[in-house]
């Protein structure tokens, strides 16, 4: 049986005296409880990466680094920020459509896994420097669906797109890629659609993935080392949100995962389902302290020491017109709905 665990509570007071107000407080043993429950439910398919965008917590990194398989990163400065917090420079990926040469040159010389190139601009400046510094890069190539089901919070398929290389010309992409010196094509990545509770949406794009990676590998006659499926996992802000049972999307996708990974081309293939906020967003807390009680044309407004400098969502985007509210938890007192 394994032993109590402290008083949430208890420890949110602790941290708000050693360490002060505002501060973010993140409760390690959640976190594992949902590499847990996320390895349970996918570990027979996926390895795990988690998305430094969601958290770049130093701290937070440090603790993953022995229990996530890989590291994604966003920017030179979360690749340093990675490598500082003792993850080998070779489990991490490097996404993000605006790299700059000075990035893609530190990350390259410093032993990155994996680049995700975005563009064919990317990939020939990707190139030229892998070649200037005497490397061969292996490299992802992202690419950019043409739809993507309802129930995504934000949606970065069939539309205009920054990010990856549109579906209707990534075959002809891939193929100028694949002749650049330098760089070597070790699969593809896709992440269309972020923050979804419904498993059944869920599963469909991750059917839309599949289908996507056995055409274009198919066209290509590629064996991908590794596919990377953006999970799109949410969780809930909100009062009334319904937490997405992972449980739900495994049973809904787990028919067409096995069936994908009995084919020749894909059995040997690593399949890694990237996550941010779902790994450790509800893990977390603001902790801020009210430090005066203001009365205002009939209302009492509780004055914290952080707020919109913080925390700028919570406070509402100061001026966001349709504001939603966020769960409050007075330490020692409970939830409530501001």
């Amino acid at each position: 049986m394994s032993a109590p665990r402290p008083d949430p509570d208890a420890q949110l007071a602790e941290a708000a005296e050693r360490f002060g107000t505002p501060a973010y407080v993140y409760f390690a043993d959640r976190i594992a409880d949902r590499i847990e429950r996320l390895t349970t439910d996918f570990g027979r398919w996926f390895s795990l990466s988690f998305a430094v965008k969601s958290n770049p917590n130093a701290a937070l990194l440090a603790w993953l680094a022995p229990r996530i398989a890989h590291l994604d990163v966003s920017s030179g400065g979360e690749f340093a920020r990675g490598v500082a917090a003792g993850w080998d420079p070779a489990r991490a990926s490097f996404t993000g459509p605006a790299k700059r040469a000075d990035e893609l040159e530190a990350a390259i010389a410093g032993g990155l896994g994996e680049l995700v190139i975005e563009s064919l601009r990317e990939a020939e400046l990707a190139a030229a420097i892998a070649a200037r510094l005497g490397r061969v890069q292996d490299v992802l190539v992202r690419i950019a669906p043409d739809r993507v089901p309802k129930g995504f919070g934000d949606q970065m398929a069939g539309r205009p797109s920054p990010f990856g290389i549109d579906i209707e010309v990534a075959g002809d992409a891939l193929a100028q890629i694949a002749r650049l010196p330098g760089l070597r094509i070790r699969g593809l990545h896709i992440y269309s659609g972020t923050q979804c509770l419904k498993p059944e949406a869920i599963a469909e794009n991750w059917r839309i993935f599949m289908s996507i990676f056995r055409d274009l590998c198919t066209a290509r006659d590629l064996t991908p080392a590794r596919l990377v499926f953006g999970s799109g996992l949410g969780i809930p802000y909100h009062p009334g949100d319904v937490a997405l049972d992972t449980g739900e999307v495994a049973a809904g996708i787990a028919a067409d995962l096995d069936a994908f990974k009995a084919e020749p081309r894909f059995r040997d293939t690593e399949l890694v389902l990237e996550l941010g906020r779902h790994l450790v967003g509800e893990a977390g807390y603001f902790l801020t302290r009210v430090v005066s009680v203001k009365e205002s044309r009939g209302s009492r407004i509780a004055i914290c020491d952080g707020g919109m400098n913080a925390h700028l969502a919570a406070s509402g985007h100061f001026g966001m017109v349709l504001r939603r509210a966020y769960t409050m938890h007075r330490v020692g007192g409970g939830n409530t709905e501001p």
